[in-house]
Formats: structure tokens, C-alpha cells, sequence
């Protein structure tokens, strides 16, 4: 026969821990959308700066270029 207080035990323990496990689930949930979110950051900062290198390239003087005096 099964004791009875041993088998409240183990049902309070496994309620502990499927509560556990959601919660586990949820910041996983959360982990993986801030991470998401900052690899799209990355990308668009990463494009960005391309574009301001090339904006800055095509805005310099090109070397050896002299400007003509009046």
C-alpha cells in the first residue's frame, strides 16, 4: 500500500516544479527575444556605419586635386 503522506510529497514537489519549469520557459522566452532583438540592432547598426564610411568617402576631396585659383 502506498503511504499516503510520501505521495502528498511527491505530488507537492512535482506541482513545484512544472510551476518552476513555466517559469524557466518564460525567461527563456524573453532570453531569446532580447537576443533577437540585438542581433537586428547589430545589423542595422553595421549598415549604418557602412553607409556613413561610404558617404564620408564620397564626400573627401580626391587627393591630388588642386582647386583652380581665380
Amino acid at each position: 500500500m502506498l503511504d499516503p503522506e510520501l505521495l502528498e510529497r511527491i505530488t507537492a514537489r512535482r506541482a513545484e516544479l512544472d510551476e518552476f519549469e513555466e517559469q524557466l520557459a518564460r525567461q527563456l522566452a524573453e532570453v531569446r527575444a532580447e537576443r533577437d532583438e540585438l542581433a537586428v540592432a547589430e545589423r542595422v547598426l553595421e549598415r549604418m556605419s557602412e553607409q556613413i564610411a561610404d558617404e564620408r568617402a564620397s564626400a573627401a576631396p580626391v587627393p591630388g586635386q588642386v582647386a583652380a585659383k581665380p
